[in-house]
């Protein structure tokens, strides 16, 4: 909850949503603006949803997507370990909420009161299905669109050279 609120309003010594959009710029996702706030709702609202240990795979699956996003924009080109700005960290995250998906929230949680707590290896499973498609609709469109520009402008003609 703690890094969405960062993105999103700037608590906790974070950029906030201009930093932060600036930032999503720098990566190439696109609006950046639309990004940095569908980042910093995710991972509040996916934050406070495990806390409460309401729709606890839903959540997961928002947290991992968020998590497998930074892999891949920030961190995968800088190996695996955390001291070197790697993924390890993000991993480790994936995993833990991954492990939540799977044997759920407990006894004190909003899915046990309210008679909707799913658990086992199939909803771990489609949480981090579920994250990594999001993460893929929400990278591959920014990327997608230099490229369409390049093509309207006569710069690339689909084609390979020769």
């Amino acid at each position: 909850m703690g890094h969405g609120l960062q993105k999103a309003t700037g608590a906790f010594g974070g950029p906030g949503i201009e930093g932060f959009s600036g930032a999503m710029e720098s990566m190439q996702m696109r609006p950046a603006r639309r990004n940095a706030y569908a980042a910093g709702v995710t991972e509040t609202a996916g934050g406070a949803a495990l806390v409460l240990g309401l729709f606890t795979p839903l959540a997961a699956a928002s947290l991992i997507g968020t998590m497998i996003t930074a892999i891949r924009k920030v961190h995968l080109s800088n190996g695996p370990w955390n001291t070197d700005g790697g993924w390890e960290y993000n991993g480790t995250l994936i995993a833990a909420v991954a492990s939540l998906a799977e044997t759920g929230p407990g006894a004190v949680s909003l899915d046990r009161a309210l008679g909707i707590e799913k658990t086992g290896p199939k909803w771990a499973l489609g949480a981090l299905a579920l994250g990594a498609v999001a993460s893929t609709a929400a990278i591959e469109p920014g990327e997608a669109r230099p490229r369409r520009r390049a093509r309207r402008a006569g710069l690339t003609t689909g084609r390979a050279p020769g």
